[in-house]
């Protein structure tokens, strides 16, 4: 295994963090620093700014659902993360897949590789369920717009699944989607004159939040 996926699996950062972390002398292999591109093998013994780091023996998942007002990174820039508030067996995973600070709902994280490719590669067509609430009521034509022909966006068009969540409510709505591009749900909407209030995520894919706290986690 190479250096830098060996520290990415160990430690959660990305490769290419990684590859800066070896080339600032960061990491030693058997008491001595090292270079990129070295290969690592199970005799090794490798540390990062002076820890040992370990790559899991098992893949791990879990959901989090997460709550309002936390970023889905590792450095917040003056903000709190998810890993301030997650269980602290769970920091070498990585999210799949973002929730922006204003949303909260189902977040998956991983140290499976595959498994986060399939889940977010666009030729899976992974299906995503979100719920809601506009800050003035839907117009019929606008949600036909959103639903049959799609709303045209700096990055390209964006065609919503738009349902209702309780009937006779016109301010809050069922979304479901196959992509999910930068904040998607919330500037096709804007597009159209809405402000998205609240956005909370059920599903990605067969994965359901069902009655899982606020804050909380559950593995799969």
């Amino acid at each position: 295994m190479r250096l830098n996926k060996y520290l990415a699996l160990g430690t959660g950062i990305s490769r290419r963090a990684a590859d800066e972390a070896i080339a600032q002398n960061r990491v030693q292999i058997n008491g001595e620093t090292t270079h990129q591109g070295r290969a690592i093998t199970e005799a090794d013994i490798v540390h990062l700014d002076g820890k040992l780091v370990t790559p899991p023996q098992d893949f791990v998942t879990i959901i989090f659902n997460k709550p309002v007002g936390y970023v889905v990174s590792r450095d917040g820039q003056g903000s709190q993360t998810i890993y301030d508030i997650l269980p602290g067996e769970y920091h070498a995973l990585k999210p799949v897949g973002r929730l922006d600070k204003d949303s909260s709902g189902l977040l998956l994280l991983t140290n499976d590789g595959q498994l986060a490719q399939q889940l977010t590669h666009p030729s899976y067509q992974k299906t995503k369920r979100y719920e809601i609430k506009l800050d003035k009521p839907l117009a019929p034509l606008h949600r036909q717009m959103i639903s049959d022909f799609g709303v045209q966006l700096d990055d390209g068009p964006s065609k919503l699944q738009v349902g209702r969540l309780i009937e006779g409510d016109d301010l809050r709505w069922e979304i479901v989607m196959h992509e999910g591009r930068n904040r998607q749900i919330r500037r096709t909407f804007a597009s159209l004159g809405y402000k998205v209030t609240t956005l909370h995520r059920t599903h990605f894919g067969t994965y359901a939040l069902g009655s899982l706290e606020s804050g909380s986690v559950v593995k799969i």
